[in-house]
């Protein structure tokens, strides 16, 4: 250990106090204070939100001595301070008392904190007397909510009463936020922060003065390590263990297409282990809502996949939405913008996250428990490589195996190219997923150092004529001219049999 690593730590008085190293951030608040009052900020989970709210609390009261040597030392009034309102939704116990009540005691707990009696008794009505009161008494009022959709996030893809709950606290939590419109006289600063906007667009209807600072330029370093900051802060740790893997394993997380930045729970976690790569971030909670969503709707291939900034701001409990809702979680990321089309261009931010979500999702459409998908699959790249098909159809068969017998019931085509994409992919394989040519859409497309593959996938057809189709549709036309050897593979699946039925292939020459 180079440096002390504040790993999971969220409280910036415990992370200064005990010595621990410090990316300074404190510039982002000075621009946020001097230029503008409500702020909205969607960020993925474990990205440094927590540690930005408390960095803003302890700075508004006035503790000057936890910010010695930062950037906003010499820039701040430390004769002033101000009344917080701070409440972090996943802390707040929601799920064992019910919202509205675990609300309720966060501002009791606030009022107490400032010896304020409460005449009101509903949650809304007691959050704008104690806005009014602290104002009056102590001057102009901070807000500060953390994690503000926990209570809706939570209940998401579980079953259809999880739902209904999701949708109960959305309720709550818009009459909640309500009041805030005709509180202005009395605040100082709002900020709030989550992982998701699908629910933002309905919770703060009434707030329309909130400035949204997720696709912000100015703001893409809010959360997250620059690789400025990377440079300047882990100096050391960058001479011993070096820079381009570490950026290719946790780097590229961008909500603009132009500046990325490291996810600091991976890196910390990395610098930590004294240069163990691993999945960091994605072992500390793998999305199975979003695995079960993607497996649902047959997706499987999320690379360079486009969508209109409409699309992307699509959010609605009712219809929700994979590219947005992978977006938000941090799962996929804008790789860049084209400003004339209006089309952002999503992919996976990194190693980590890619390799992570796609074993995860080929863990669930396969669900094999001997666990061999991994060793199959490497086996699987050996034939492509050598060109053995037999090997080939032998292996298919072994992965298809595994499947447990349920999952045969009511499949269709997309099931069984889902798996052999999401198996390529793995073993990075450079492969394409229907891919659209001048005569038509292509299931698979390979490409390895020697060979060019096209694969045709039939279920419960003729492996003859999905490699016809092939040839009649010059499918490897494109290819002829790239020094590779160029083979049509025309597969047909039984449904009945739950096996590759039949593998044709042949090398295809065009005059």
């Amino acid at each position: 250990m180079v440096q002390k690593y504040p790993v999971g730590l969220q409280d910036f008085s415990e992370l200064r106090l005990g010595g621990y190293v410090y990316v300074d951030k404190t510039a982002y608040i000075h621009r946020l204070v001097n230029q503008g009052k409500y702020y909205f900020l969607s960020r993925p989970r474990r990205f440094g939100k927590s540690l930005f709210v408390s960095t803003m609390d302890y700075l508004f009261k006035g503790q000057k001595e936890l910010f010695e040597g930062l950037y906003i030392t010499d820039k701040w009034d430390w004769t002033k301070t101000n009344p917080i309102i701070k409440i972090s939704f996943a802390s707040i116990s929601h799920k064992e008392k019910g919202l509205w009540s675990a609300i309720n005691d966060q501002l009791n707990n606030i009022g107490e904190e400032y010896g304020i009696t409460f005449g009101e008794t509903t949650i809304s009505a007691k959050f704008k007397e104690l806005i009014e009161k602290l104002s009056t008494q102590h001057g102009k009022v901070v807000i500060l909510i953390d994690e503000y959709d926990k209570p809706i996030i939570d209940y998401l893809g579980i079953d259809e009463a999880a739902m209904v709950v999701a949708k109960k606290n959305r309720d709550v939590l818009k009459s909640f936020y309500s009041i805030l419109k005709d509180a202005d006289p009395y605040l100082k600063l709002v900020f709030i922060t989550g992982v998701s906007k699908f629910s933002k667009v309905s919770i703060f209807s009434d707030l329309n003065n909130l400035n949204d600072l997720t696709l912000d330029g100015q703001y893409s370093g809010i959360c997250g390590i620059t690789q400025s900051e990377l440079e300047t802060t882990f100096t050391e740790e960058i001479a011993l263990l070096g820079s381009e893997a570490i950026k290719r394993w946790y780097n590229g997380y961008s909500w603009k297409g132009t500046e990325s930045v490291y996810n600091p729970f991976s890196l910390l976690n990395f610098f930590s282990k004294n240069g163990d790569f691993q999945n960091y971030w994605f072992e500390t909670a793998t999305p199975t809502f979003l695995i079960n969503l993607t497996q649902k709707k047959y997706l499987y291939n999320f690379e360079n996949q486009r969508i209109t900034p409409s699309q992307l701001s699509a959010y609605s409990l009712e219809n929700l939405q994979i590219l947005p809702l992978m977006f938000q979680t941090g799962y996929l990321t804008i790789k860049n913008f084209d400003e004339e089309g209006n089309i952002y261009t999503l992919d996976y931010p990194n190693l980590e996250v890619r390799r992570s979500y796609l074993e995860s999702l080929a863990d669930a459409y396969i669900q094999s428990e001997q666990d061999q998908s991994g060793v199959l699959v490497y086996d699987i790249r050996q034939a492509l490589m050598t060109c053995d098909m037999a090997k080939l159809e032998r292996l298919i068969n072994t992965l298809f195996k595994s499947i447990p017998y349920t999952l045969w019931q009511n499949e269709n085509e997309h099931f069984y190219h889902a798996i052999l994409h999401l198996s390529f992919r793995l073993l990075n394989i450079y492969v394409e997923s229907e891919v659209q040519s001048s005569d038509g859409r292509l299931d698979a497309l390979v490409r390895l150092d020697k060979f060019v593959y096209c694969f045709e996938f039939k279920l419960d057809g003729s492996a003859e004529a999905a490699l016809q189709q092939i040839k009649d549709k010059g499918y490897l036309v494109p290819y002829q001219n790239q020094g590779k050897t160029c083979i049509g593979i025309g597969l047909n699946f039984s449904s009945q049999n739950k096996k590759v039925e039949k593998i044709l292939w042949e090398e295809i020459q065009v005059n």
